[in-house]
């Protein structure tokens, strides 16, 4: 039972990093402007939304509380958005690279953390995601050079 504990612990950990890119992704859609581009990122936050829920409902059915707000990452992600934001959408985008960097390195280096059905979760579902909404976003910095 003490692995409940530290598996919900963890999860709050990706629950958190997840609301800071929800969070990201919406400072960054205030300040985009081109259709295709704004279609993307909505799509990139719709997939971040939708691991917010899933972590949520996995952590309650775990019997945890799941976390309300980004933490520090949350702060972290307002300064660097803050910067991208006074230097245009191509500084957005790599800010929001970043980000999706970072989350993929969480995700990799947490598996570790968690155990049984929810390392199988992390693993099988989220990690996957994560580098799916990775990807998407490096290919569209990639078309904006």
């Amino acid at each position: 039972m003490a692995n409940i504990g530290k598996d919900v612990d963890a999860l709050n950990t990706f629950l958190r990093g997840e609301i800071s890119a929800v969070e990201s992704y919406r400072q960054a859609l205030g300040h985009v402007s081109d259709d295709r581009l704004r279609d993307a990122l909505e799509d990139c936050q719709h997939d971040h939304e939708h691991r917010v829920d899933e972590l949520k409902d996995r952590i309650r059915k775990m019997g945890g509380e799941p976390a309300e707000g980004s933490g520090v990452w949350g702060g972290f992600a307002k300064l660097v958005q803050g910067g991208a934001d006074v230097l245009g959408e191509k500084a957005a985008i790599q800010a929001l690279e970043e980000g999706e960097d970072h989350g993929l390195n969480d995700y990799q280096g947490g598996l570790d953390q968690v155990h049984g059905e929810a390392r199988r979760f992390v693993r099988m579902e989220l990690l996957p995601a994560q580098k799916r909404t990775h990807e998407r976003l490096s290919r569209l910095k990639r078309t904006l050079h």
